[in-house]
């Protein structure tokens, strides 16, 4: 039984296409990039996401295709916002800071990502357009959310990945995105490094005022 849920897994990363391999590969290196605050995080986060929305529409996971199309835009956006960093300085002069949220902050925006899983997935459910609607849909909701912090620089977007990642994990499992995966166990390390290195610039920069 074991030999044969190993063997069946073997197989199905020897079939997986190369693109979604090139698309890991640059996704990978777009969260590593960010995670030391490197504008070049944007440019490689465009090329893996144009890769996925086309990979995903064809694997019958629209959520996860209008998703990877949404960060498809928002690497632009985040390029162009940490190019221009404070104080409407160019060419990445001044960098953005990272900076913090309160809890009421974060109170309100689990909910309003919970209520809006909930009611997308339950709706994706009834229309039958998801093979894993409540999951694709709780994943995609939070990952638009926290994105824009993360264009953003606010420090707790790290931990908010925490849990997308996982939730990512078992969705790409059990459609068979075997690369996306390893992707994504990856991610959830990286998200970790992420936030002990921003939380150390940011209290760094506190220590000063």
């Amino acid at each position: 039984m074991i030999e044969t849920i190993i063997n069946e897994g073997l197989a199905g990363f020897a079939a997986q296409s190369p693109w979604e391999w090139l698309a890991a590969l640059f996704g990978i290196g777009y969260v590593v990039l960010a995670a030391r605050e490197n504008p070049w995080a944007w440019p490689s986060a465009f090329i893996s996401t144009l890769i996925y929305t086309l990979l995903f529409w064809h694997g019958q996971l629209p959520l996860q295709s209008l998703l990877n199309l949404y960060y498809l835009i928002m690497a632009l956006y985040g390029w162009q916002q940490w190019k221009k960093g404070r104080h409407g300085a160019q060419d990445f002069e001044e960098p953005l800071e990272i900076s913090k949220k309160p809890l009421k902050f974060h109170l309100g925006f689990t909910a309003t990502g919970a209520i809006l899983s909930f009611m997308l997935g339950t709706w994706m459910h009834i229309e039958k357009w998801s093979v894993a609607p409540f999951l694709d849909a709780g994943v995609m909701v939070f990952s638009v959310m926290t994105t824009y912090l993360m264009v953003k620089k606010i420090l707790e977007n790290w931990l908010y990945w925490l849990f997308v990642e996982s939730a990512s994990i078992i969705l790409y499992w059990q459609n068979g995105y075997y690369p996306t995966m390893i992707m994504f166990m990856l991610y959830l390390v990286l998200a970790a490094y992420g936030y002990i290195a921003w939380k150390k610039t940011y209290a760094k920069a506190h220590s000063k005022h």
